[in-house]
């Protein structure tokens, strides 16, 4: 990308009047805009804030494949980032646009940095989020991994299974048990015990909406249908809120064929030996045509 010759020219001039600008797109497709100059600046349908608690640091540039990097660092607050967003998740992997911007004329802007957000981390009413170059997309290992289990996650692209059909997905009300941890449905008959368990409980509204969770167990307990989550909310769904339950797969062939009848595209390798044929001794009879050991 050729760096804004008007852009350039102020910088040559000695008396500069440049800011940075910051673009958060969150994955729910929310965008925030900030920036560290006094007054706020708009530009590309975007309105940046200023004085919001937000600044960064200077980026780290390598040639190669290495991984650019900073940090952004700000104040936890409602009109900006709230703890309750972060805690939810909703900034996570989140990307990051940043310009180095004429204030003076907005229109002499140039991008300095393009990635997403890594980890967060929060005290004392501020955070410190890692902001993550594109090059960071290059050490994600990809490729096949052999083994007996399943290696796709149920509805996935590899999966092909349609988990929008009725036999396999309700949506529901609940009552949530104090550690936002074990919610307890009504009329959940239809389904067996057990049904959606390492499935996906999802939130579809209330202040955790859009949020989920995978499911530990699923059991009858006086006359209710409990779901148990592996981890507990970071938010409180509230009173009322709705729920979509996901059935769950164990992985193994014979679930896939005999749940799911989805055989056809199951991921794993269930014929694979296993540790133990690996580990057999050698054989004590004279016969080596391949028939039994024993």
């Amino acid at each position: 990308m050729a760096f804004n010759a008007a852009l350039e020219t102020h910088l040559a001039s000695g008396a500069t009047t440049t800011c940075h600008c910051w673009a958060i797109t969150r994955q729910d497709g929310s965008v925030m805009g900030f920036t560290d100059h006094d007054g706020p600046l708009a530009f590309e349908g975007i309105t940046f804030k200023a004085d919001s608690g937000l600044s960064a640091t200077a980026v780290q540039k390598a040639t190669g494949l290495s991984v650019d990097n900073s940090e952004a660092l700000g104040a936890l607050s409602d009109a900006a980032i709230r703890e309750e967003d972060i805690l939810a998740g909703r900034f996570d992997e989140a990307e990051v646009l940043a310009w180095m911007v004429n204030w003076a004329a907005p229109e002499e802007r140039q991008v300095v940095f393009r990635g997403s957000i890594g980890e967060i981390t929060r005290s004392g009413g501020a955070f410190r989020a890692e902001l993550r170059g594109l090059a960071e997309q290059l050490n994600r290992p990809f490729g096949r991994i052999f083994q007996r289990s399943c290696s796709a996650v149920l509805g996935d692209v590899s999966c092909g299974f349609d988990l929008d059909q009725a036999a396999f997905r309700v949506e529901a009300s609940a009552t949530v048990s104090a550690d936002l941890r074990s919610f307890s449905f009504a009329g959940l008959w239809g389904f067996d015990e057990g049904w959606f368990a390492r499935g996906r409980m999802g939130v579809l509204g209330g202040p955790a909406q859009g949020l989920s969770a995978p499911i530990k167990r699923d059991y009858a307990a006086a006359g209710l249908r409990v779901i148990e989550l592996w981890v507990p909310l970071p938010v409180d769904p509230g009173a009322g809120a709705v729920f979509r339950l996901e059935a769950g797969c164990d992985k193994r062939f014979a679930t896939c064929r005999e749940k799911f009848g989805n055989q056809l595209n199951f991921q794993g390798f269930p014929d694979i030996p296993g540790d133990d044929w690996l580990m057999s001794p050698p054989s004590r009879s004279g016969a080596r045509n391949g028939g039994s050991r024993r």
